[in-house]
């Protein structure tokens, strides 16, 4: 039977209303279960290569570590494309459901080839949400503010890869690696179920596709202001052909390739750290998971640091000096300090800059492109950037391999962080957002 459609008023009234921030907070939550997921990994490292009948190598251990960045590669790519048309609540579910069911199962993989396996098929929803949880909570924040969420909202990676390194010193000792995988499937005992309650759809992809009166009924809960401004101008279909055509190609490349460096740091460092420190006598000077923990805290600082200095300084401008500031801080440790507190300070400062980069990145593509194609351009980016990420592990394994020792590491993702940086000053210089000027919309939830 039809029914009477509410006005946006009688929707608020008759549903109630909620916080605009309730939405950043879930999907803040669900990465920071995406980035115990991935860092788990590096913290595990160290017993799987001593799994009786596994026969793991640091070469193959390096290419186990690089198929979820793989999977988390086509999982980008897809499903910034799927978000923006299937709905990108229904898109941060399901990827939610399937990274941490798969990561759950790599508990009880009996074989190498098994667990990498799991390790693959979860890749495949890690790298499916960032892009689908970013570009849902920018409609859901004011301009203003844009960049300082999606970086603070990105510290939830770090902060992940923090309670990994937390959970490891605990349960490695006692319950093995086995369980630090069982770990994950938290995430959809406790947090799922809250999500599926309270996420709400986006608004612009229920007006792209006809529903009026629901993208109505969402911002009257949430007291949002539809902006006529932000949907204007030429229509374009949201794939990939679009940003790569026309005055998106020139930004989409330029971030991509970005993307690649930086992840090709971070994740290195968080894949390999806790095996570097351990296998080099001159780094011997504490619990090679405090290193981890050392960076991932740099991490959250940088979250800090980079949200405020994107809203002071710009995003683009902010990434530049971040990505600097990380080679440095990596090429600090090629010295070998002797001191535990300066290995500390230059791990701490690689963690604000490699992961302060990537959320100055994401924010920096939100502001570069008008709303309807902002997931499938957040998708591409980190969709493409995972080269990096897949890369990483291997570069650091066949490197130790080798037997060029840490040094040969740090040496490589410092380099990275150091084309990061020329790159997005190139971006800076050659490329203009679509935003429009700063005015009083920026104070309002305008999506």
């Amino acid at each position: 039977m039809a029914t009477k459609p509410l006005n946006p008023p009688n929707v608020a009234t008759a549903l109630g209303t909620r916080p605009a921030w309730l939405v950043t907070l879930l999907c803040w939550l669900i990465v920071v279960f995406d980035g115990y997921d991935l860092i788990v990994y590096g913290t595990t490292i160290p017993a799987l290569l001593e799994e009786p009948g596994w026969h793991l190598t640091p070469a193959t251990a390096g290419f186990v570590g690089s198929l979820a960045f793989a999977g988390m590669l086509i999982g980008a790519l897809g499903a910034g494309y799927l978000a923006d048309r299937l709905g990108r609540r229904r898109t941060i579910l399901w990827c939610t459901l399937w990274f941490s069911l798969f990561t759950a199962l790599c508990a009880i993989a009996t074989t190498p080839e098994i667990f990498g396996l799991f390790r693959f098929i979860a890749g495949l929803g890690l790298g499916g949400l960032v892009p689908s949880a970013n570009a849902l909570t920018a409609e859901f924040v004011s301009r203003k503010h844009r960049s300082a969420v999606s970086t603070i909202m990105m510290s939830g990676v770090p902060i992940g890869g923090s309670a990994a390194a937390l959970v490891g010193l605990w349960l490695l000792p006692e319950l093995g690696w086995r369980s630090m995988y069982a770990v994950a499937f938290l995430a959809v005992v406790v947090l799922l179920p809250l999500c599926f309650v309270l996420l709400p759809e986006s608004p612009t992809w229920l007006r792209a596709h006809g529903r009026r009166d629901e993208a109505l009924a969402v911002e009257a809960r949430y007291s949002l202001v539809h902006d006529a401004s932000e949907h204007s101008g030429e229509e374009h279909a949201p794939g990939f052909r679009t940003i790569l055509s026309g005055q998106w190609r020139r930004p989409t490349v330029l971030f991509a390739a970005a993307t690649v460096a930086t992840l090709f740091a971070w994740y290195g460092l968080g894949t390999w750290l806790p095996k570097l420190m351990g296998s080099d006598a001159r780094f011997e000077m504490g619990q090679p998971l405090h290193f981890l923990l050392a960076l991932n805290l740099g991490a959250v600082l940088g979250s800090v640091v980079t949200a405020w200095a994107g809203v002071r300084f710009g995003p683009l401008r902010s990434a530049i000096f971040a990505a600097a500031a990380a080679a440095l801080g990596l090429a600090f440790l090629l010295t070998y300090p002797t001191d535990l507190l300066p290995i500390y300070g230059a791990l701490i400062l690689a963690g604000v800059g490699t992961h302060g980069t990537q959320c100055l990145i994401i924010a920096a593509v939100a502001t570069h492109y008008p709303s309807r194609l902002r997931g499938t351009s957040l998708g591409f980016a980190l969709g493409v950037g995972r080269i990096g990420a897949v890369l990483a592990p291997q570069v650091g394994g066949w490197l130790l391999a080798a037997g060029l020792g840490v040094g040969s590491n740090f040496l490589a993702f410092s380099i990275a962080a150091g084309i990061a940086a020329v790159l997005l000053l190139i971006t800076m210089l050659a490329t203009r957002p679509a935003a429009q000027p700063a005015d009083i919309r920026d104070q309002l939830l305008v999506h």
